[in-house]
């Protein structure tokens, strides 16, 4: 019996993280199409019914493209790199809650807090590994970007957990039954997506990728499969953290339909805020995390602590 629920958790995943690659292809799609309404052009029209089929087509491209290997760069490590990115960002996946058999996580937050921080490794290691300055600047830039976010990321989340008590991500589903938290801690839910934002690297906070002043950051030197791993495992955690966003404070009802559709939405909030948008000033980003956020965070965290323990003084 043991051995069949291995084979159908093993299975699932597989199905799983099949689907989220399959999303990511059309997540792409979604933004060339509504960043080309946005500037009052079509979007990727002409392959297959109104360009369905364009993303394979763009992964086909991507694959067969020349691979080239920086003469003086860290080979093994070259390579691995953007393995190991995409294999973090589709590793996230797991802890999404399913219904059904599969890993029933009941510390999934703690799961995604660990994996999520392992992912700068792999972008440090994919900036110093090419051997290039342009590389390195990239990837420090974005090192130092993530881990300011990740420390008010956690400090919004243990907000959460502290109204929930549980590490649960389905408890967040029955915790708002009657209310979403969004209404409860409005201001929190608004910070927590900015710093989705710059936790995903994504405008106004795409200083990795910043094309006007540096070289495209970190994967400059990357050409062929290395940058579509790339390219696959940022849009796999826009995905992820678009689902996230919805269990955490949209509701997110697994068993409805309107769980697609807000995990859709928060999607195209993610395009929304790229075309519209220009980039943020680096020392402002910084300043932002550790002089707005981090405080904000800190306050609504002693704040809702001492709701929570009157709450259990008064039961008690």
């Amino acid at each position: 019996m043991l051995l069949k629920d291995m084979i159908l958790i093993i299975f699932s995943s597989i199905v799983l993280l099949i689907f989220v690659l399959v999303g990511v292809a059309f997540l792409t799609l979604m933004e060339r199409k509504v960043l080309g309404y946005i500037q009052i052009r079509k979007g990727p029209n002409k392959l297959g019914f109104i360009g369905l089929v364009q993303p394979f087509s763009d992964a086909i491209k991507l694959f067969s493209k020349e691979q080239t290997s920086p003469y003086m760069s860290n080979f093994n490590l070259y390579y691995f790199s953007p393995v190991a990115n995409l294999f973090l960002s589709l590793f996230l996946w797991l802890c999404m809650p399913f219904v059904t058999v599969n890993f029933s996580f009941s510390l999934g937050f703690l799961f995604f807090l660990s994996i999520s921080s392992l992912s700068v490794y792999s972008v440090m290691l994919a900036g110093w590994s090419s051997n290039s300055n342009y590389s390195l600047l990239g990837s420090l830039r974005s090192v130092a970007q993530v881990i300011s976010y990740e420390v008010s990321l956690s400090l919004i989340l243990l907000s959460f957990l502290f109204l929930v008590l549980s590490f649960n991500i389905l408890d967040f589903m029955k915790f708002q039954e009657n209310i979403w938290f969004i209404f409860l801690m409005m201001p929190l839910c608004l910070i927590w997506i900015v710093s989705s934002l710059a936790e995903t690297n994504r405008t106004p906070f795409d200083f990795a990728e910043g094309e006007s002043e540096l070289v495209s950051g970190f994967n400059v030197e990357y050409s062929s499969g290395g940058f579509a791993l790339i390219f696959l495992s940022e849009y796999a955690s826009i995905l992820f953290m678009s689902m996230i966003c919805s269990m955490l404070f949209l509701g997110g009802d697994l068993v409805s339909w309107m769980f697609f559709l807000k995990v859709t939405f928060m999607g195209f909030l993610w395009i929304w805020v790229r075309g519209t948008l220009p980039r943020f000033r680096y020392d402002k980003l910084m300043y932002l995390a550790w002089k707005s956020y981090l405080p904000v965070s800190l306050s609504f965290l002693v704040f809702f602590f001492s709701v929570k323990l009157l709450i259990f003084v008064y039961l008690i």
